[in-house]
Order: structure tokens, then C-alpha cells, then sequence
């Protein structure tokens, strides 16, 4: 006797009823069939809480529908579990309800079924698929988001240790993206539950906190509120007052960022003013400026200027009944339905409003910088460090000089502006004007300037620059610039090293022949003949064995061999080659290379400390020398001792200059009341001969008593 076949149930009437208010019969007969087919595909599958499965999809369904998300995105998050937890395949999804909603399921659905070396690999392969899935389709990042809501609010049921795993990625990664969308209500509402799991017990004595400051502030919170009211009614303002309280997690940054106590975090409980049109938002600021001194600095209009996630409002801060000040937040109904739900305010509130559409451009430009990203990041876990940098803006705004407003995060430099403009301009950018005055690269930008790049044909991006740019964008397009031209050069020099180390069989490079080369290339699992030189540029492969395998790949050795000839350095190799900064050698220097293991060739002096105390493999040990007439600059130490008198330091600098050469830095010894003083230069020279000059020159200098060379 067979067992009755299961019913699967119909989704629960009251949501049904709660989604037909806006979506068409034929759509919710498309969620219907999801829902059936999601709940037989999750049969006999609990939650760590004791619940069927089924209750997961049917909450992150619900999350979307309170946005008015479309059926697409509805039968997806109902479906977005299935392909990750049973045998259904993507295809069957595709077949049964369409391409475009399997397509949201596998940009949501994580890689679990593939390997990877670690587990923060694994996390970042994640993020990663899944944001170039959303670049694609938004809707994928707001079903991941709904997915993660709900998961946050169901925490209790998993352990300790998964459950501030989980925590701790909401706070670092979810929820900032969910700020990034302008999704605010949801942002909070992660960050509050992240907070309550990360730190449990100063979640609950904050708690404890407001609540009992919420009891006393409110005689003030009721009188500033009517207060509000009348002033703007009287003044024929048509006017929604709400008060809002400052979210837990937002008081707790406060206190920590700032070293606050409770007690000093005045700004608990403000106002928010709903008014029907944009004049009347600049019409209640006067009029509350004129109730209430108005804090100065305090004011922000995002308005004018908004927010990159769209967000619009104008912000003051003002010195309320008690001397207690209160934060004010004016805007329209548009402005605070955008605020409340970003980017799904597209599906929930349509209309042509030309903020609708602005909002919607940056979002697209956004997801088409992680494209960007993605592309120039060497893997995904470098992807997500430069996500994770670009998820915390705290904007400032500048001006490009045709009068274009652009918004960069806090702590952006003249070269995060120049690319933001374009990869080009970034990569080619050598001086700025700020405010029509030339600024060093380096320079923070500021609320308001205007900003002017120069560029050059022939300049390329600067490693240093790694180490103040505060874009993600700018971080990424160096880096690969970098490792590109990085790659290019330790190729040269690896052939160079091979070609020396060929010397000894007699062999030129153009003598190996292409069977030895793809022999060597497969036998060694490199990539291609490239790789294999670069690795050797770079010190991972020692060029003496390579010339050792490609010869015992051809032809038989010969007997007799002549020793290797010196590489010639000429100062232009790039990143290929450095010099070390403990000897600091210039032309003229008799010289040594040591293959460094990932940095390349190092040259030092022959009497340098560091070669003498460290055990060198002789087999990275190069015999190296200056080429004739080397093609740059090279930096060198100076100290001199000089009389303590008026206008010794511009004596010094102008003999420097004299004799060609630029100041790269100048320290003077602190001032102690004696007759001498100690000054350092490091100055720039073509050779020893060049320094020799200098020297010579700055002797003639009555006031200067002694000079001498600084290595290190």
C-alpha cells in the first residue's frame, strides 16, 4: 500500500491578500508556484530554531514585498535557497520560471560547492560573485539583503561563535552597502542587531541608558516639539513634526569615536520636518533659526548637494530650552521616501521626480566602478579590501573647473580626484591646482575647492601614491598600473640575468629553441615563457638552474665554459631593480646585486654592513657594474656642521642648486644655544664625480665646518 501523496500548501492568506495590493493576478500566480515548488524542494529541511525551512524564503519575501519589489525579484528570494540546498539545478529553475529569475537565484546563491585554500578566500569569492552580479541586476543585492535581515533577527538559534562571525560581517560589509543604496531604515536595523551580538552587555546597559533618558528628556522633546509645530503653522506651513531617537549603534560609534560618556552624547533626540515642496524646506530653516540660536558650523544642505547615495535633507543643530541643542532634519515627502528605502524606492514609489533619476545614475555608476574594480584587482580577497575602503565615505564635495560638483570620501587627495575624473587623467596626473594655487599631490581636499589636475604624456603612477589615496578606485587602478609595469620589467631584467648565466654554456638566449622553451614552460607549471623570466627578475627563480634545465633540454653540455659578464645597471630598469637604502649607491660606487626573493635585484656598495653580516647564497649573488652614462638621478646623504649664524641654511641651499642638483629633503639639528649645528640634506646627483662637486663647493663656505657622505 503506497503512502497519499503530500499537499503542499498554498502561500498564507494574509500575505497573499497584503501582495495582491499591488501586484497583478499573473504574478501572483508566479509566486504561488514558487512558493509550492520552494516548500516541496525545502520538505523535511529545519532551521537551527526548530522551524521548517520554508518560513526563511517566505520572510525574505515578505521583506521585499514591503518594498514593492517586482514578482521577479519575489519568486526568486522565495526560490534563492533551492539551487544552494538541494538538488535542483539553475537550468530547472530557468525552464520552470524563467531566465531572468534564475539569474537572481545564482547571483545570490554562494560557490559552497567549490574549494578554495581558505576561508576568508571563500568569503571574498562570495562577495565577489555576488556584486558583480548585482553591477548587473541591483535586485540581486537587495534579495542578499533581505536574506541577511532576516538571518540577523533569527541569530539567537546558532552558536557563539558563528553567531558573531555573522555579526561582525553585517556590520562590515551588509550594512554599509545597505547605506551605500540609501536603504536607511534597513542599514540601522543591521547595525543595531550586529551591535547587539558583537557586544551583548554594553548593548543592554545602553539600552538600559536610553531608555531611562528617553523617561527624563521627555518634558523637553514634548515643549521643543509643540513649540515646532506652532511656529510653523502660524507661518502657514503645511507640516508633519516626528521625533526620532539616535539608533543604539550610532550612540555607541558616537561615544567610542569621540571618548564620550552617556551623559555627553547631547544629541540622543531630534526632530524630523516633513513639508510639501522644496522652498518650504529653506523657509522652515529660517523660520526655526529664528525660534532657536542655530549652532554655527552645524548646518549641512543636502539639498543643494546631496548625499551619493541619494539622500536629501537639510541639517542643523540648535541651542534648544535648557541649553540642550537639537538636531533638525527638513524634507520633503520625496526626499524622505528616497531616504527610507534608496535605490528600492524605483519599484516603490514610480515616478519621473528628477531626484528618482539622479539617484538611480549614481547608484549605476557605482556598481560600474566595482566592475572597474573587480577587473584591476589581482583576486578577490584584494577586491574586497578595496570594497570594504569604499563603503565608508564620509563625503566631501569639490568642483571640477568647468563647475561640476563631485563627491569623494573624507580624506581624499588631489590624485583620488584626478581618478574620479578618469583612469587616464589619474594615471598621468604630475601637479594640481587647488583654488588656482599649485598644491602638492598629497594635498586632502576640503569641502568646496576648486580642483585643477595637470597632467603629462609621459608620467605614469607613482608607488607612493599607495600610501595617501583614500579611494577605492584610485587604490585599485595604481596597484594594477603597478603590477603591470611591474611584470614588464622584472622581464627584462630576468632575461638579462638569464642571458648572463647562458654566457658560461658558451649559449646566447636566441640560441634556445622554442621545443626547450614549451618543455620548460610545462615541466615548471608557469604559464608562459614570460612568467618564467619574471620570476626570475624577481628572485623566485634562480636563472643559473633555469639556464641548467633549458640546456639539459637540448643540446649536450659543453665542456669547457667561460664565466658570466657583469649586468650592466642603468638606473632606468624601474621596480626591477633596487637600490638598497642602507648603502644608498650612486654611480661611481663599486657595486654588488643580490637577488631578493619577490623584490628583485638589489644593488648595494661592496662595503655595505648588511652585505658583510648577512650568510648570502652565492648563487644570488650578481656581479654587477654602472652602465656609462646612467639615465636618472640618484638620491645621496649629506651631513655638514655648520657655524650657528643667520642665513647659513640659504648659503647651503643656493650652493646645492649652483651645482645642479635638487634638495629632496633637509632636517636641521633642534636649536641648543651652542656655536655649531648639524644639517642634513639628501640631495639628488648624476655620480660620484657630481657629489665630489658639491662637496667641493660647499667647503668654500666659511661657516661650514665639516661635511660628510650619510649611508642609511
Amino acid at each position: 500500500m503506497t503512502a497519499p501523496a503530500r499537499t503542499v500548501p498554498a502561500l498564507p492568506p494574509a500575505l497573499f491578500e497584503e501582495w495582491s495590493a499591488y501586484l497583478k493576478p499573473e504574478d501572483l500566480a508566479q509566486i504561488q508556484a514558487a512558493y509550492q515548488f520552494s516548500e516541496s524542494a525545502h520538505h523535511g529541511q529545519f532551521r537551527k530554531s526548530g522551524e521548517p525551512y520554508i518560513a526563511h524564503p517566505l520572510a525574505v519575501a515578505n521583506i521585499l514585498a514591503k518594498w514593492h519589489l517586482d514578482s521577479q525579484a519575489l519568486t526568486a528570494a522565495l526560490l534563492h535557497d533551492v539551487v544552494e540546498d538541494t538538488e535542483i539545478t539553475k537550468n530547472e529553475i530557468a525552464e520552470q520560471f524563467g531566465k531572468p529569475v534564475a539569474e537572481l537565484v545564482d547571483g545570490v546563491s554562494k560557490l559552497d560547492r567549490i574549494k578554495f585554500d581558505t576561508q576568508e578566500k571563500a568569503q571574498a569569492e562570495n562577495f565577489r560573485k555576488m556584486l558583480l552580479a548585482m553591477a548587473r541586476d541591483v535586485r540581486v543585492m537587495l534579495i542578499k539583503l533581505a536574506d541577511r535581515l532576516h538571518n540577523m533577527r533569527t541569530l539567537d538559534a546558532v552558536d557563539l561563535q558563528r553567531r558573531q562571525r555573522i555579526a561582525r560581517e553585517t556590520l562590515e560589509i551588509y550594512a554599509p552597502i545597505a547605506n551605500r543604496l540609501g536603504l536607511n531604515s534597513l542599514y540601522q536595523e543591521m547595525a543595531d542587531l550586529s551591535f547587539q551580538h558583537l557586544f551583548p552587555d554594553r548593548f543592554r546597559v545602553l539600552t538600559k541608558a536610553v531608555r531611562t533618558a528617553r523617561g527624563n528628556r521627555r518634558e523637553v522633546v514634548t515643549k521643543v516639539l509643540e513649540s515646532i509645530e506652532r511656529r510653523l503653522s502660524e507661518n502657514g506651513l503645511e507640516v508633519q513634526v516626528q521625533g526620532r531617537e539616535k539608533h543604539l549603534h550610532s550612540v555607541y560609534r558616537k561615544m567610542r569615536e569621540k571618548h564620550l560618556s552617556f551623559a555627553q552624547v547631547h544629541d540622543m533626540f531630534g526632530f524630523r520636518i516633513i513639508v510639501k515642496d522644496t522652498t518650504s524646506c529653506y523657509v522652515a530653516l529660517g523660520l526655526l533659526h529664528g525660534l532657536y540660536k542655530p549652532i554655527p558650523g552645524k548646518f549641512k544642505d543636502y539639498i543643494a548637494i546631496p548625499k551619493a547615495n541619494g539622500y536629501q535633507s537639510l541639517h542643523t543643530t540648535l541651542f534648544g530650552p535648557f541649553g540642550s541643542p537639537i538636531e533638525i532634519q527638513i524634507r520633503t515627502a520625496e526626499m524622505h521616501k528616497i531616504a527610507e528605502a534608496g535605490v528600492a524606492s524605483h519599484w516603490l514609489y514610480k515616478s519621473s521626480n528628477t531626484s528618482l533619476s539622479e539617484l538611480q545614475k549614481k547608484t549605476h555608476q557605482w556598481l560600474q566602478s566595482l566592475l572597474e574594480m573587480q577587473s584591476e584587482s589581482g583576486d578577490s580577497v584584494e577586491f574586497l579590501e578595496h570594497l570594504k575602503v569604499d563603503l565608508f565615505p564620509d563625503e566631501v564635495y569639490v568642483f571640477t573647473p568647468k563647475g561640476k560638483i563631485m563627491s569623494l570620501p573624507r580624506g581624499a587627495t588631489a590624485v583620488d580626484f584626478a581618478y574620479a575624473v578618469h583612469t587616464d587623467i589619474g594615471n598621468r596626473c604630475v601637479a594640481v591646482k587647488i583654488n588656482q594655487e599649485l598644491m602638492p599631490l598629497r594635498t586632502e581636499l576640503r569641502n568646496g575647492d576648486r580642483v585643477e589636475i595637470i597632467t603629462a604624456s609621459h608620467a605614469k603612477p607613482n608607488p607612493l601614491w599607495l600610501n595617501f589615496v583614500a579611494t577605492a578606485k584610485a587604490r585599485a587602478h595604481i596597484r594594477h598600473f603597478l603590477k603591470t609595469m611591474h611584470f614588464a620589467e622584472s622581464v627584462q631584467l630576468g632575461e638579462r640575468l638569464l642571458l648572463q648565466a647562458l654566457a658560461k654554456f658558451k649559449t646566447a638566449l636566441g640560441d634556445v629553441s622554442d621545443p626547450q622553451w614549451n618543455r620548460l614552460v610545462r615541466d615548471s607549471s608557469a604559464k608562459s615563457r614570460d612568467e618564467i623570466l619574471s620570476d626570475i627578475g624577481l628572485g623566485k627563480r634562480l636563472a643559473v638552474i633555469v639556464a641548467h634545465q633549458l640546456m639539459a633540454l637540448g643540446e649536450p653540455l659543453p665542456p669547457d665554459s667561460r664565466p658570466a659578464g657583469a649586468v650592466v645597471v642603468r638606473g632606468s630598469e624601474g621596480l626591477a631593480v633596487q637600490f638598497a637604502r642602507c648603502c644608498g649607491p650612486i654611480p661611481g660606487d663599486p657595486i654588488i646585486g643580490i637577488i631578493s626573493k619577490g623584490q628583485g635585484m638589489v644593488v648595494h656598495t661592496h662595503d655595505c654592513p648588511v652585505i658583510a653580516k648577512s650568510h648570502r647564497d652565492p648563487e644570488r649573488v650578481l656581479d654587477v657594474q654602472w652602465d656609462a652614462s646612467p639615465t636618472k638621478l640618484f638620491d645621496v646623504g649629506i651631513r655638514l656642521v655648520v657655524a650657528n649664524q643667520r642665513g647659513v641654511l640659504a648659503k647651503v641651499a643656493a650652493e646645492i642648486a649652483a651645482a645642479e642638483s635638487n634638495i629632496q629633503n633637509v632636517a636641521v639639528d633642534p636649536e641648543d644655544g651652542g656655536t655649531y649645528t648639524g644639517m642634513r640634506f639628501t640631495v639628488q646627483v648624476m655620480n660620484r664625480m657630481h657629489l665630489a662637486r658639491i662637496v667641493r663647493d660647499l667647503r668654500r663656505i666659511p661657516e661650514v665646518v665639516r661635511i660628510s657622505r650619510v649611508k642609511g
